[in-house]
């Protein structure tokens, strides 16, 4: 199986509040250490430096659909969320530099 730590940006309002902070959200790998990610967003970041990492686990949800007089039931896959706390005297990094 192929280890992908830092899928994407996880982008929410709360965690655009939370960018003005310092702090920044990822979706990752399950099986990501937060060594993991905190090497992984150094390496794809340059002149970042990772202060704290934190991690929770989000669930998967059991979602439901109507279709044809049939009920179909299925799941959302989970993931992990890493909050990441950036050093306040390093680089920040700009998600939207190209928006």
């Amino acid at each position: 199986m192929s280890k992908r730590v830092l899928i994407r940006p996880y982008v929410t309002e709360k965690t655009t509040q939370q960018m003005q902070e310092g702090k920044y959200s990822f979706m990752c790998g399950l099986d990501a250490t937060k060594i993991e990610i905190r090497r992984a967003v150094e390496n794809r970041y340059a002149g970042v430096e990772v202060e704290n990492v934190r991690t929770q686990v989000v669930p998967g949800k059991r979602r439901r659909q109507f279709r044809d007089g049939n009920m179909i039931e299925g799941r959302t896959s989970g993931f992990k969320k890493a909050i990441v706390d950036l050093d306040p005297d390093g680089e920040q990094i700009d998600f939207f530099e190209g928006i």
